[in-house]
């Protein structure tokens, strides 16, 4: 099949990229492997997740939110915005399409793209002038190797398969990373009555959704280090000193952290009231596992019944993508550093790729959009 654009992935970066070339009437093919579009939402969130940003952070091109819609909004309430989304601008996935290879043919100037449908068995061919990687940062889970996490007798899980806490009432459970998976999962659990605890390996800044949301709306108009600071000094008041629990906050503020680092804060669900109470147990990282106890490097060890790994995902498209490592690094993410990280060479692209939630998803998909315009006027 022929088209002018073909995307990989029907998340919100794919939907958003086909939605903004369908108004300059560009036509483009989203192949997306899974049997619906937004599969992470769908299919492997827990059912609290909230997004933690306002609603007007949120928003994909060309399509606000419901005035009536709750500031943050909820995870059901976030996946019918794009279903409605998709079928307002047209886009059309052709799912179960798992792409294995994509490579440019120089001479003929095109992207030559191989799909497997899972449905029939059949590979695919799809040729196009132009390429959008839009299989995001999180693609697939990450477990990091831990010495003898083999030979756990418990249940291991990644989050990417966490739905509820209910199933683990009474049992001892540990969640490993505290973001904003770790740190909401380990308080699901608690609520139902799990004997939850968290794993911290490193400094983070916790605040609540109201003062990220405040700092977004001053950050527009004051210095980002005035805006931390009194960032800084609501969450203290807030929440008090956490590093006697084992919650040390970064040297940087919370805004100038998530600029260098990519790193976001933690939004508060009440996990820290939990750790206070001691409903929740705070550990340091872990040094290894035997059998159904795990050691920790400050020589503290514990029974567990199960292991939550909340330690983020990884990149797959250098799976798949054959360009000789000129657009992605070696963990399959773009070499160009935001706010440059959407181009790449030979007519490929990078969608939902720039660090910067749905915000950065959005600005991608607009930039990719504009760019291939200019080849059709």
């Amino acid at each position: 099949m022929n088209t002018a654009v073909v995307i990989v992935g029907a998340g919100p970066a794919g939907i958003a990229t086909s939605a903004c070339l369908n108004l300059h009437s560009i036509p483009n093919v989203v192949l997306e492997k899974e049997d619906c579009l937004a599969s992470l939402w769908k299919k492997n969130s827990y059912n609290c997740l909230k997004l933690h940003l306002g609603k007007e952070f949120c928003e994909l091109p060309h399509m606000s939110f419901p005035r009536h819609a709750p500031n943050f909004i909820p995870k059901a309430d976030f996946i019918k915005y794009l279903d409605d989304y998709a079928e307002k601008f047209c886009v059309v996935p052709k799912y179960q399409r798992c792409v294995k290879s994509a490579w440019y043919d120089k001479e003929s100037m095109t992207w030559r793209i191989f799909a497997y449908n899972t449905s029939n068995g059949e590979i695919e061919e799809y040729s196009s002038r132009f390429l959008v990687v839009a299989t995001g940062e999180n693609s697939e889970g990450y477990i990091p190797q831990i010495s003898g996490l083999d030979r756990f007798q418990g249940e291991v899980i990644h989050s990417f398969f966490y739905k509820s806490g209910e199933r683990y009432n009474a049992k001892r459970v540990l969640v490993v990373g505290s973001g904003n998976s770790g740190m909401e999962i380990a308080f699901d659990l608690a609520i139902h009555g799990a004997k939850s605890s968290i794993v911290v390996r490193s400094p983070f800044h916790v605040m609540t959704k109201e003062q990220i949301f405040l700092g977004m709306k001053l950050v527009k108009y004051f210095p980002i280090n005035f805006v931390d600071s009194l960032l800084l000094a609501l969450a203290k008041f807030t929440f008090g000193d956490l590093s006697t629990y084992g919650i040390v906050r970064p040297k940087d503020g919370p805004l100038l952290t998530k600029a260098r680092t990519a790193r976001s804060s933690v939004i508060d669900v009440g996990t820290v009231d939990k750790i206070k109470a001691g409903e929740i147990k705070v550990f340091g990282p872990i040094s290894s596992i035997e059998e159904d106890k795990v050691k920790f490097m400050d020589g503290k060890s514990e029974s567990f019944d199960a292991i939550i790994f909340a330690t983020g995902y990884r990149s797959t498209a250098n799976k798949w993508l054959k360009d000789e490592n000129e657009t992605l690094d070696l963990e399959g993410l773009p070499k160009k550093a935001f706010p440059h990280q959407w181009k790449g060479s030979d007519g490929l692209y990078c969608a939902g790729f720039a660090k910067r939630g749905l915000a950065g998803t959005s600005m991608d998909a607009i930039n990719i959009a504009n760019d291939i315009k200019k080849v059709f006027e």
